[in-house]
């Protein structure tokens, strides 16, 4: 059994919301039979799939019923979380009712909570960019509010992962899988930084950005390995070598 992490599907297979990446560059022509052609062929059904943030381009649970019966229709479990653009996302009451109606029995949330899945704990949340000069945010955002809000729904998050480790009278490794970078670049969220630390974090992975290839896949800051999972920037097949790095938590490539 293996743990896998793709995050930005961004799926649109509603044919009234239609949303394709497709025009965002060539990276993502043909992109979702690409990911289905590579995700069947690693993916067995005992394994399960980690999907940081932007799952599906639909606005509401109803109008993304055929996004996530394209996931459901996938082989192995499916942890997802929030991203900037899953409008569609409810709280786990609503989400866990709609996923009973039709029948999504793969596919859960991690959102306040956490999740053990073989040698690891599964912890995480969306995070946020802690820039009031970003492009392409709502005006008036409240940064520090949301930055701090973030803060507290990862430790929240992990938390969790450390009660199931006392339950059970084990030490497993926490991994963090969250939709913003907390570190890019020049920028630094030190306040989810902080509580990473905290809780002896050393693998972080995250999505979000696109059409930047001209970073490294994987880089560590302060003893913590962060690694780039976004279905855009593991096209290339030169990025093979990450799999090895990360042992037995492997990433599924969005390749030719």
């Amino acid at each position: 059994m293996a743990v896998y992490v793709l995050s930005d599907l961004h799926l649109s297979t509603n044919t009234k919301t239609n949303k394709s990446m497709e025009v965002f560059g060539s990276r993502w022509r043909g992109y979702m039979e690409r990911i289905e052609t590579n995700w069947r062929r690693l993916v067995e059904p005992c394994d399960t799939v980690i999907i940081p943030g932007d799952i599906s381009w639909a606005m509401t649970l109803e109008e993304a019923t055929e996004d996530f019966a394209y996931l459901e229709s996938l082989p192995g479990n499916k942890i997802i979380s929030k991203g900037n653009h899953d409008y569609w996302w409810a709280t786990q009451a609503k989400v866990s009712a709609f996923f009973e109606k039709n029948g999504f029995h793969t596919i859960r949330m991690l959102h306040n909570n956490a999740f053990a899945v073989e040698d690891f704990l599964i912890a995480g949340s969306r995070g946020w960019y802690n820039d009031e000069n970003g492009n392409n945010v709502p005006s008036g955002t409240d940064y520090r509010k949301i930055v701090a809000r973030e803060a507290i729904r990862v430790r929240l998050s992990l938390t969790e992962a450390q009660k199931l480790d006392e339950q059970e009278g084990l030490n497993r490794e926490k991994l963090v899988f969250l939709h913003f970078p907390p570190v890019f670049r020049e920028f630094r969220c030190e306040e989810i930084l902080a509580v990473l630390r905290e809780f002896g974090v050393t693998r972080c992975f995250y999505g979000h950005i696109h059409g930047v290839y001209d970073i490294p896949g994987s880089f560590v800051d302060n003893d913590i390995t962060f690694t780039m999972v976004s279905a855009d920037y593991l096209n290339g097949k030169a990025l093979a070598h990450h799999i090895c790095k990360l042992h037995s938590l492997a990433v599924v490539v969005a390749a030719n």
